[in-house]
């Protein structure tokens, strides 16, 4: 039997997802890792289970978030945004 692929999985995975999720607020575009790494993961864990703007940084990085924190958004349009990105990637952040 042969070895399973790590590396095929993930080009499988990668080319249905893509590498990148991405959602548009007003005029914007934002991308967010369709996969996270192990590091990330890490990183999400530490973090407080309230600390949205914590949890944005690490999936939008600096820059974005930054330019993210420019638009007047609700904790709803946050919660939208957290859902449809789990429900696309399978990541299920921002769940109970």
């Amino acid at each position: 039997m042969a070895a399973f692929d790590v590396n095929a999985a993930r080009a499988q995975r990668q080319e249905a997802l893509g590498r990148t999720w991405s959602f548009s607020l007003d005029s914007d575009t934002f991308e967010m890792p369709s996969e996270l790494s192990r590091r990330t993961a890490h990183e999400l864990r530490a973090l407080d289970d309230n600390d949205i703007d914590g949890l944005l940084r690490l999936l939008l990085g600096e820059q974005q978030f930054e330019r993210f924190n420019r638009h007047d958004v609700s904790m709803q349009d946050v919660a939208a945004i957290l859902d449809a990105y789990g429900k696309e990637t399978g990541l299920g952040l921002g769940e109970d």
